[in-house]
C-alpha cells in the first residue's frame, strides 16, 4: 500500500456483501469518482475472488485491502488474492503482529482510549475508531488531547456534511461503507449515483483543506 498516496486522499471505501457480478462496473465507478482506496471485508461471500477481481479491474488507480480480518489464515488468504493492507474490527494481536513483521499496513479497530492506545502500541499504521457516528467529531478532539501523536481513522457515519469536522477535530483519515454503497443502488446497478456520492465526499474533503 502506498501510504503517501493514501495520506494525499485519506478516504477509504468499504465493500461488504457485494455480489461478484457487480465488481467490475462498481470498481469502474469508484475509479471514475477519484477514490483511490477500498477494503473488501472477508466476511463477504467469495471475498478472495472479489479482492483479486477488484485489484485487476482497478489496476494502478485503486489500492485494494482486506477488511474484517480476524485470523492470520484469513489474512494470508487475502494477501494471496492481492490485498495490500489489512483492516480489523478490533485489535487482533496475532494479525497485527503478522502485519508489523511483514510490513503490511494494518488498521485495527478501537473505540475507548485504552483500546486506541493499545492498538497504537501494537504497531498500528492508523487506528480505526469505530463506530465513529455514535461519538462524533468532538470525540476525536478529546482523544487527540492526550494522544496527539496517534493517527486516527473515523469509520461510520461519515458524510459530506461532517467530513470536514472529523479532520478539523483530529482524524487523519475517514472510511465509509453502506452510506454510499447502498443496497438499493447496488441492486438496481445505479453506479452513477454511487459515483456522484463519492465525488461529493471527496469534494467536501478538499474544501475542508482549502478552508484550513
Amino acid at each position: 500500500m502506498d501510504l503517501k498516496g493514501f495520506n494525499n486522499l485519506p478516504i477509504m471505501g468499504i465493500l461488504r456483501g457485494v455480489d461478484i457480478a457487480l465488481i467490475d462496473p462498481l470498481v469502474e465507478a469508484i475509479c471514475d469518482s477519484g477514490l483511490k482506496t477500498i477494503e473488501i471485508t472477508m466476511n463477504t461471500e467469495k471475498a478472495p475472488e472479489l479482492i483479486k477481481k477488484a485489484s485487476v479491474a482497478g489496476g494502478n488507480n485503486l489500492t485494494v485491502g482486506a477488511g474484517t480480518v480476524l485470523s492470520v489464515k484469513s489474512l494470508e488468504t487475502a494477501l494471496g488474492a492481492g490485498a495490500r493492507f489489512c483492516v480489523t474490527p478490533v485489535l487482533v494481536e496475532e494479525v497485527n503482529q503478522y502485519c508489523v513483521k511483514n510490513k503490511i499496513p494494518v488498521f485495527p479497530g478501537a473505540l475507548t482510549p485504552l483500546e486506541i492506545y493499545n492498538a497504537q502500541a501494537a504497531g498500528a499504521t492508523m487506528v480505526k475508531v469505530f463506530p465513529a457516528q455514535f461519538f462524533g467529531p468532538e470525540y476525536f478532539k478529546e482523544i487527540s488531547g492526550p494522544f496527539n501523536d496517534i493517527e486516527l481513522l473515523a469509520c461510520g457515519g461519515v458524510t459530506p456534511e461532517n467530513i470536514g469536522s472529523y479532520f478539523v477535530n483530529g482524524a487523519s483519515a475517514v472510511a465509509f461503507g453502506a452510506s454510499i454503497f447502498k443496497k438499493e443502488l447496488l441492486k438496481t446497478r445505479d453506479f452513477i449515483s454511487i459515483k456522484k456520492s463519492i465525488k461529493e465526499l471527496i469534494a467536501a474533503y478538499r474544501e475542508c483543506l482549502l478552508n484550513g
